[in-house]
């Protein structure tokens, strides 16, 4: 893969941004530099926070059906390029092409789901909660909205968030990884097929200097960040502390339990899949293994079995 130069996406059109700070993005199987993810400055952040607060008024008047219409091709478009995203995935993030697949497949389905909210963006009405009185409920978009999304899985968790924002009616700035930024990169070209509204869909590349700009926006409303436990307590203490909504997902190293009625061989297999898969980079991947009375000696020569690499077959010359 050559190299490429990332550009921001900013109000319907590529740009450049105006720091000239870069970063190499690396292919973490050869050490090759497959790309130069720009730094964008505060700058950087209001332009491309300014277009979604440009667009928001009309977005959010725009009825549920005809706002999801963009979210069906963006749909088609992601099966159509499916190999090509899984091989940038596996390029730019070190995953098998199996991994890159049913990465995507998840955040495909995650535009699916998005598609069916003009039935779940209803409201509720209640009549006589008490006396003389009925209680209204609607459901209603916040505003122009920040994102920032790990490098772990570069496809799938940007799409937790944009396809439910866009068909909610929020506007949005997406801030990838700067470890991965060339799946967002691809995945924006093809929303910009889609018909989506200038300004609606931002993406702006950046590091730490470009998330804490994002956070402070007085444009921006919420903010919905996966990343490391660190990192998901210093945004959240930001936008707490500038009145926003937030919504951050940090680490999360999770035990598993082996009962003494486990199926061993399968209890092997899923605990390994579980910690070692992805190398272990998933927010979920078990970290110990807690065995209960007689599975303890059985897992633990299981396991440490299944750890041993395969005898070596003796070659003459």
């Amino acid at each position: 893969m050559s190299v490429n130069a990332i550009k921001n996406y900013v109000g319907g059109g590529w740009t450049a941004p105006a720091s000239r700070d870069e970063l190499p993005v690396t292919n973490p199987a050869t050490a090759e530099v497959i790309a130069k993810v720009p730094l964008s400055s505060k700058s950087d952040i209001d332009r491309a926070a300014s277009a979604a607060a440009e667009a928001l008024p009309a977005w959010r008047r725009t009825p549920p059906g005809d706002r999801i219409q963009p979210l069906f091709k963006l749909k088609q478009l992601l099966e159509e390029n499916l190999e090509d995203l899984a091989r940038t995935i596996t390029d730019e993030c070190g995953k098998t092409r199996e991994e890159s697949v049913g990465e995507l497949r998840r955040g495909i389905e995650n535009v699916e789901v998005a598609c069916g909210i003009p039935m779940m963006l209803q409201g509720q009405i209640s009549e006589d909660i008490a006396s003389g009185i009925d209680e209204l409920m609607l459901r209603q978009p916040v505003g122009v909205v920040g994102i920032v999304t790990p490098f772990n899985f570069p496809g799938m968790i940007p799409l937790w968030f944009l396809p439910y924002a866009i068909a909610c009616g929020n506007t949005l700035v997406l801030k990838p990884s700067e470890k991965v930024p060339l799946t967002m990169h691809k995945i924006f070209q093809l929303l910009e097929r889609t018909g989506l509204p200038k300004g609606v869909a931002n993406l702006v590349n950046g590091s730490r200097e470009t998330v804490e700009a994002l956070v402070d926006h007085p444009e921006v409303r919420a903010i919905s960040l996966v990343g490391s436990t660190p990192v998901a307590r210093a945004v959240f203490a930001r936008a707490a502390a500038n009145g926003k909504r937030a919504q951050c997902q940090g680490g999360a190293k999770n035990p598993v339990i082996v009962l003494p009625d486990a199926d061993m061989e399968a209890a092997t297999r899923i605990v390994a899949d579980s910690a070692f898969g992805c190398a272990g980079q998933r927010c979920l991947a078990s970290s110990v293994a807690i065995t209960v009375g007689d599975a303890g000696r059985e897992f633990t020569e299981s396991i440490a079995s299944a750890a041993k690499p395969p005898p070596r077959s003796s070659v003459r010359c």
